[in-house]
């Protein structure tokens, strides 16, 4: 099988293209190593996934629609991950999200509507589209967003809609719930907070900590996405073909703190923060359908995972940069 992953030097990315290629897969991975967080950790994550051999690399923007024509259409699986992240990046730079997610994804599209060789792309959604509702069903519909980055994912969803009527592309919505773990974005808030804890510097707390994130370790989500590779059959692509990776567990943000100092044997300095604009309160992964359909599994809880991820901070980051 070859597959393509747009976004191979993003965090999720990364990981999805590291076990594929352990597993002796044909990988193309396309990335434009935007600035958008420190593109050292992005090329030193290329960097690993240089060394297998069954891996090639094409540097190129999706916006433009010549860098497609870099890649020969003999790909069956696409795994689109490339775009703009950060909600609250959004309010500042709203256009951006609807060039980098919506149009790269359109591009994408269009380039592969006629393939004969494509079974299922897969792209990133986001937790971000249930905007404020308490619901977090994959079933539900939605028109609440409150980002622009909320939109652009909710855009893509309804592209993705249109692209299977007019040409039965297949493709499969992965609603993300705040992932973490090694080699993760250092524009998220666990990061952030470890690397100024680590410093001894002040760590701004929003909402005085109040807000509950189902956080999901970055090996759940790995395992899962090549679950439902393996289950796409079980798909009933005219009901619904977006889906839930979240772990439901939630844990408020000073829980994270907590553990975070925990592992780093400091006491944080806060500075408290009122709500900013776009945050969502409370996200908790409804998993219901996905465990019924895929038999889904979070098995890493926060405090293992974030003492995962301090252990490879503390070891690998740190020291390396």
């Amino acid at each position: 099988m070859k597959y393509l992953i747009t976004g191979c030097a993003g965090f999720i990315g990364f990981h999805l293209a590291k076990k594929l290629l352990k597993q002796n897969n044909y990988i193309v991975g396309i990335d434009n190593l935007n600035q958008y967080y420190d593109v050292k950790i992005k090329k030193k994550r290329l960097n690993l996934l240089k060394k297998h051999k069954n891996f090639k690399f094409i540097y190129g923007d999706l916006k433009k629609k010549s860098v497609l024509s870099k890649i020969k259409k003999n790909i069956n699986y696409i795994y689109h991950f490339a775009g703009q992240a950060g909600v609250r990046y959004s309010i500042e730079k709203p256009s951006e999200y609807i060039k980098d997610n919506i149009i790269a994804y359109l591009n994408l599209l269009e380039y592969f509507k006629d393939s004969k060789k494509i079974k299922t792309i897969f792209y990133a959604s986001s937790s971000s589209v249930y905007g404020n509702t308490l619901k977090s069903n994959s079933n539900i519909s939605l028109n609440k967003p409150i980002s622009v980055y909320a939109v652009s994912k909710l855009s893509m969803e309804l592209l993705s809609h249109v692209y299977l009527h007019l040409y039965n592309l297949k493709c499969v919505g992965l609603r993300f719930f705040t992932v973490y773990g090694p080699w993760g974005r250092p524009d998220m808030a666990y990061f952030k907070f470890c690397k100024l804890i680590a410093k001894n510097k002040k760590i701004e707390i929003y909402n005085n900590g109040n807000h509950i994130r189902s956080f999901t370790y970055i090996d759940d989500i790995i395992n899962n996405i090549l679950i439902l590779k393996r289950k796409v059959n079980k798909i009933n692509f005219k009901k619904n073909s977006v889906f839930n990776l979240g772990n439901s567990k939630t844990e408020s943000l000073n829980r994270l703190v907590k553990i975070i100092e925990t592992n780093l044997s400091k006491k944080s300095k806060k500075i408290f923060r009122k709500k900013q604009m776009g945050d969502v309160l409370n996200t908790k992964s409804n998993n219901l359908l996905e465990k019924k359909l895929f038999k889904f599994k979070y098995e890493t809880n926060l405090s293992t995972g974030i003492k995962k991820f301090t252990d490879w901070f503390l070891n690998d980051y740190e020291k390396k940069n």
